[in-house]
């Protein structure tokens, strides 16, 4: 069992530069204590014959088909454009290439 002591909890609390009241540093003293214990359980339960899991409920694709639809009226967006060249949209040149 990994216990955190007061002293290291204010140490790691200066490090991070946060202050921290008595009661905060007691709080998270115990608070460490208790997530220590856990990760001891899960060292204790985790043995090489025991594949990781990621999700502890198998997910599946929830994605739609893939349907081809109506696309979109090229002439009549290059209409609304500020600039068109050559069929495109023209930007400002940004690179300062030819």
């Amino acid at each position: 069992m990994s216990t955190f002591s007061r002293e290291e909890v204010v140490r790691v609390a200066d490090l991070a530069r946060i202050s921290l009241t008595e009661a905060e540093v007691d709080q998270f003293t115990a608070e460490l204590a208790v997530i220590a214990d856990a990760m001891a359980k899960v060292s204790e339960v985790a043995a090489p014959d025991i594949p990781a899991t990621s999700h502890p409920i198998p997910l599946t694709n929830v994605w739609r088909e893939d349907e081809i639809g109506e696309g979109i009226n090229l002439p009549e967006v290059l209409e609304m454009a500020p600039a068109v060249e050559d069929g495109k949209f023209a930007v400002p040149q940004i690179l300062g290439e030819e």
